[in-house]
């Protein structure tokens, strides 16, 4: 499935990391969430990658 899901920004190939439930978009340093094995792909949701850590 992967292969023909794109970031909804830049409608670019988006690297799915599985440990964090995420697909990422490298280019624009932004990564959607995958609720219940759903991707959110909402451009609204979308959040910094990579995560910003609070020090």
């Amino acid at each position: 499935m992967l292969e023909i899901i794109a970031c909804p920004k830049d409608k670019g190939p988006l690297e799915y990391h599985e440990a964090e439930q995420l697909l990422v978009n490298p280019r624009l340093g932004i990564a959607y969430r995958i609720d219940d094995g759903i991707p959110v792909l909402l451009i609204d949701e979308a959040q910094p990658w990579p995560a910003e850590t609070s020090k």
